[in-house]
């Protein structure tokens, strides 16, 4: 049975990748049941998490919010910290989304504090950095930026625009006698 789930899943996750996402939705859902039957919470609430994401990339977010929460409720239930972070770093835009700018904060803030535990600087870093973002469009400018920059040093492999802002952060810096 675990078998057939872990086909549904990559067969899920490649279309996803696609862009098929009625088509992911469909494998996801039916590895969820798999997973289920098999007695494999984990693997469930990961289908549960990916299941969240398409639903959020489709524009249905209460649908989103729920598997996204139930999932987390997995996680959190079996001491899978990554997961968990994984999942409220996936519930922050949905909060953000729907206006509760405080929610997706704390959200973000939780996963934050996750990753630093776990030593996980590039899911550190992409979580700092999306809660900068956040900040920053909130006007808290500053703050933004600082969060923003924190999780760009985070990042182990910076792309080549992370790298060119690096350099202007360290130029800033120097600049600025620090």
């Amino acid at each position: 049975m675990t078998n057939q789930a872990e086909n549904l899943s990559k067969e899920g996750q490649r279309l996803f990748h696609e862009g098929a996402y009625i088509e992911a939705l469909e494998k996801f859902e039916a590895a969820y049941e798999a997973y289920q039957a098999a007695g494999d919470a984990i693997n469930a609430g990961e289908m549960l998490n990916n299941l969240g994401v398409v639903y959020r990339m489709d524009g249905n977010l209460d649908t989103a919010t729920e598997k996204l929460e139930q999932a987390r409720e997995i996680f959190n239930k079996a001491g899978d910290k990554g997961r968990e972070a994984q999942a409220l770093g996936n519930l922050a835009p949905l909060f953000s989304s729907r206006g509760d700018t405080e929610a997706a904060i704390k959200a973000y803030r939780q996963a934050i504090e996750i990753f630093e535990e776990l030593g996980e600087k590039n899911l550190l870093g992409e979580t700092q950095m999306a809660l900068g973002l956040l900040q920053f469009r909130r006007g808290d400018r500053a703050i933004g930026l600082a969060s923003y920059e924190a999780g760009l040093l985070n990042i182990e492999k910076p792309t080549g625009a992370q790298k060119r802002t690096r350099a202007l952060l360290k130029l800033r810096q120097r600049l600025m006698g620090g």
